[in-house]
């Protein structure tokens, strides 16, 4: 009973010191790149920078009590950060306590929200979002993330919540330039760049071992936010004009309650519902990944519960909206996280930099968290897709190209909305037009086959048909006038026989049409025969009075069917 309510003594029953010695690697690893990835995603959300850190803190506590993935790091994320900036920024002005206490609330809600999903086991609802449609709402986030950073890196007045706002008020400050910011921001965004792809291949060559190169790599944004902060300090910059964090409370926040406002708390619920979901589909994404490179196994619905808990933490503790990262995740699991601990560890390194260390991100530069964030978000943008969409499916690549182009266009909400809304369209465009296929036998097998795809024997008295889906209300009627127009249009034909190999379920409204098509066959000569049915469609079947007006019969297989109806066709077929 415990260990469904607390996942996490599960693994503290085994936990050991050589476990210990592996989490505190990770956290010290998963500290160093948390701590400017945590001050640069608030700044993006339009926070305080001390959010970020407090989002890096409670949460991951909050997640290593309920969560099952054992390499999972949550905190803030680029996506989720642009979300709430797009949420809140509805309700209040950025840098009003109002537009803090919206944050907060917020990540109550969406922790509510998971949770409430995770206990009525609900999981399943984020398929509702398709792989086309995540990959083009992460580009396009990508996208429109690196964008609004500009600002931020040629220190120019800007704003908006989509790539045309943004442009276009940026487009007519260009000529305000701050030049030390540009130089900052356009040196530590090519460093960057330049760590990610060539720093570890070089450590490599000068003969470090291969997991202390990884780690001095990961750390290249620490080694930007420490030079600029000390070309800033040197040169006086922010008195040429360059950005500052500036004051940065010291110390960890009391624990207290987000806003209690119903008429805020209303007004965020869709935004709470899209954070929720677009967290959750990435984050067990991540964490799948994971799980599968050490044979493990995650589940859903524990994960759902996981993640509400941290984005309560998150609120309770002076945060805003968290999710698993994907490259924090995947640092930590290499850097040896064996269990949650690893996040707890974290959590504590992030506690003692927000006592210890805010003193000195006084003299940060905003463009270097700004340059941190286009060079995390950029990895992001995936055009690749797009064009084996295109290639595969032509329906996918309509949603995913829309979302994109909404996203970017209008918003993240209404992107993430037109996806979710184009894929359930295209997924009831599909079924309710299902493949169908006439079917006839391969000469000298026992197998029947497409008679467009290959060369086959067919009956002129028994028309085969193989339906490619399960059968329901809104594809019933369709079915039922199409086998009808099929078999009439033949008068050779006496006998039809529907191969239900591929339907899984056959709903009421289902059932009442091939009721009505039976009799509609009956009255023009035809019998009707169903074949290869399932297990749990033939035993729903049978707890109706379906069976009993059948015309024809239920046949095991096509085979069966096809010798007891034609047998001088079956024989010619499996002698030729």
């Amino acid at each position: 009973m415990i260990d469904r309510l607390l996942p996490c003594t599960r693994w503290l029953r085994r936990y050991d010191g050589e476990a210990f010695r592996g989490d505190m690697l990770a956290a010290v690893i998963v500290t160093i790149m948390l701590i400017p990835q945590s001050l640069a995603y608030a700044l993006l959300a339009g926070l305080p920078p001390e959010m970020g850190l407090y989002a890096s803190m409670l949460p991951l506590i909050g997640y290593a009590l309920f969560g099952s993935s054992t390499a999972l790091a949550v905190g803030p994320v680029a996506v989720v950060s642009l979300m709430t900036a797009a949420a809140v920024g509805q309700v209040a002005a950025a840098g009003t306590p109002e537009y803090i206490g919206a944050a907060l609330a917020l990540a109550g809600l969406s922790g509510l929200m998971l949770v409430a999903l995770g206990l009525l086991r609900l999981g399943f609802l984020a398929s509702l979002l398709s792989h086309p449609v995540i990959s083009g709402f992460i580009t396009a986030s990508g996208l429109l993330i690196a964008a609004s950073q500009l600002k931020h890196i040629l220190g120019v007045p800007a704003g908006g919540h989509n790539l045309v706002d943004l442009l276009g008020s940026l487009i007519p400050n260009l000529d305000r330039v701050n030049l030390p910011t540009l130089l900052i921001g356009a040196g530590a965004t090519a460093f960057l760049f330049w760590v990610r792809t060539h720093l570890k291949p070089l450590l490599r060559r000068l003969g470090l071992g291969p997991v202390l190169a990884d780690s001095l790599a990961k750390a290249g944004p620490v080694a930007a936010v420490l030079a600029t902060i000390g070309l800033t300090e040197a040169l006086a910059l922010d008195q040429a004009g360059v950005a500052v964090v500036g004051a940065i409370p010291q110390g960890i926040p009391a624990i207290a309650l987000p806003p209690l406002d119903p008429e805020l708390w209303a007004t965020l619920v869709p935004a709470a519902i899209l954070i929720s979901v677009i967290g959750f589909v990435e984050s067990v994404s991540v964490a799948q990944t994971l799980a599968a490179k050490r044979r493990e196994r995650i589940e859903p619905n524990r994960e759902l519960v996981g993640l509400g808990a941290a984005n309560i933490a998150a609120s309770l503790g002076g945060g805003y909206p968290v999710t698993g990262g994907f490259a924090r995740s995947v640092v930590n699991f290499d850097a040896g996280a064996r269990t949650p601990m690893a996040g707890v560890l974290t959590a504590g390194g992030i506690a003692l930099a927000a006592l210890l260390l805010t003193p000195l991100f006084h003299q940060l530069p905003k463009a270097t968290l700004a340059a941190t964030i286009v060079v995390a978000v950029l990895s992001l943008v995936d055009l690749k897709t797009l064009k084996r969409t295109w290639t595969y499916s032509k329906a996918d690549f309509s949603a995913s190209a829309a979302t994109i182009l909404l996203t970017l266009g209008v918003g993240v909400e209404a992107g993430v909305v037109a996806g979710v809304a184009l894929s359930v369209l295209l997924f009831l465009g599909r079924s309710t037009r299902p493949h169908m296929a006439v079917v006839g036998q391969v000469p000298g097998t026992h197998h029947f086959r497409n008679v467009k795809r290959h060369t086959v024997m067919t009956s002129p008295r028994v028309l085969s048909v193989r339906v490619d889906e399960s059968l329901y209300f809104a594809n019933a009627r369709w079915l039922e006038d199409k086998l009808y127009d099929m078999a009439v249009a033949d008068a050779q034909v006496r006998h039809v026989v529907l191969i239900c190999s591929a339907v899984n379920h056959i709903d009421a409204s289902a059932l009442e049409s091939l009721e009505a098509l039976a009799d509609r066959l009956k009255a023009a000569g035809v019998a009707f025969h169903l074949s290869e049915v399932k297990g749990p469609v033939m035993d729903k079947l049978a707890r109706s009075d379906f069976l009993e007006h059948l015309t024809g019969r239920v046949y095991l297989s096509q085979h069966e069917a096809m010798t007891a109806l034609d047998p001088e066709t079956t024989r010619t077929a499996e002698t030729v």
